[in-house]
């Protein structure tokens, strides 16, 4: 049933691009471009800009055909822990192994990456099937922290590590800065770092130590946002948010009205391809 009444007390349902973008289709203001443009329709019925939609009606794109309601189109958030020598394509000339080949399959739905890992470092990637949560993570005007441990083949000096905190170092496409930087030690050539920025810019880690003269050997994500890398989630390894995670993660990106997020306790091991409490969502971190 399609109900388009705002009278106070009708049933009102979803918005249409609302529930196509946490089905994966798209951002929300791509799914209102593909209603405009006659691509989608509901109940066999061309759908309209503004049209709400209910349980058990049928919704169809060129590609997809979902049933609203039905448990396999609703958001889901899957963590995986990247191990190097893995692309996040699913093409790739060269036939190098991708992160997608270890997901679990999907009905009606698709996974998006949020952001990307380069094909030589590991750490955690975030998958969902929202594409407006996808969409609302990756924006860089929202500016979500992402956290790396860093092993570089030198030490810095207090004037490097001044410069990236403050002047920061310029690289081919602008400058480039770190909002936090933490010496961690090390031993012999090589030395650990941890770092914090807010921006995704292609291999921007590496390329500022390799601008200050101090080659990466090993570089780790371990953060992206309020989502943490669960201690024990061994690398090939994937772990499903359960739904206080979700209801959590969907309110710190403003995308619902969730009801008060839980506190959730990273360092329990989560269980892989399963709803897990502990799944590496923290509440310390903001945006």
């Amino acid at each position: 049933m399609i109900e388009q009444d705002d009278e106070p007390g009708s049933i009102r349902g979803e918005k249409l691009q609302k529930v196509l973008a946490q089905a994966g289709f798209g951002s929300r203001r791509a799914m209102e471009e593909w209603i405009a443009a006659g691509r989608v329709s509901v109940n066999g019925e061309p759908a309209t800009l503004g049209m709400r939609v209910q349980a058990g009606d049928l919704v169809k794109t060129e590609r997809r055909t979902i049933r609203v309601g039905e448990r396999d189109h609703v958001a889901r958030v899957l963590l995986y822990h990247k191990p190097e020598g893995e692309i996040v394509s699913r093409d790739d000339p060269e036939k190098r192994a991708s992160v997608f080949d270890k997901l679990p399959k999907l009905r009606g739905q698709k996974w998006i990456a949020i952001g990307r890992l380069d094909y030589n470092t590991s750490g955690l990637l975030i998958f969902t099937t929202s594409g407006e949560l996808a969409n609302r993570l990756m924006h860089p005007r929202f500016e979500v922290e992402r956290e790396y441990a860093v092993r570089v083949q030198g030490t810095m000096t207090d004037e490097q590590i001044n410069q990236v905190l403050k002047e920061g170092v310029e690289l081919e496409d602008g400058r480039a800065t770190f909002d936090k930087l933490e010496d961690q030690g090390g031993e012999g050539f090589n030395h650990w770092y941890r770092v914090m920025l807010k921006e995704g810019r292609n291999r921007i880690v590496r390329r500022t130590f390799d601008a200050l003269g101090l080659p990466v050997s090993r570089l780790m994500r371990v953060r992206f946002g309020i989502i943490n890398l669960p201690p024990r989630l061994k690398r090939g390894m994937t772990a499903e948010l359960g739904e206080g995670e979700m209801a959590q993660v969907l309110e710190w990106a403003g995308l619902d009205a969730a009801e008060p997020a839980i506190e959730v306790k990273p360092t329990e091991a989560p269980r892989p391809l399963r709803a897990v409490r502990g799944a590496g969502v923290s509440r310390r971190v903001r945006r």
